[in-house]
């Protein structure tokens, strides 16, 4: 079952603009994403305002994303390919030390 829920952010500087932002997210995401943050010591309003900040300081998404094993996207595609060239490799090795002298030869 999916439950949604609000983030409110208020932007307060010496005026008087607040704006208001609202983000559906299922309630499995939220709960354990509260509890790391609670941990760090931040509520999700907080760390929202420090996500947006960093988007404006960096101009770019401000962190790696990565994939369940832990790849960044570049790297899981690098493993891929690697795979996929070694499956279409007729090479084969009977030990380690086999392998690391044909890769020491290139």
């Amino acid at each position: 079952m999916q439950y949604n829920f609000s983030i409110i952010i208020e932007q307060k500087y010496m005026s008087n603009n607040c704006e208001q932002l609202q983000i559906r997210i299922d309630s499995k995401t939220k709960n354990e994403a509260k509890k790391i943050l609670e941990g760090l010591g931040l509520d999700m309003s907080s760390a929202v305002k420090i996500f947006l900040k960093q988007v404006i300081n960096t101009k770019n998404f401000p962190c790696e994303i990565r994939d369940e094993n832990g790849f960044t996207l570049r790297a899981a595609e690098a493993l891929r390919e690697s795979m996929s060239e070694d499956k279409a490799s007729k090479k084969s090795f009977r030990s380690g030390s086999a392998l690391l002298r044909d890769a020491l030869k290139d």
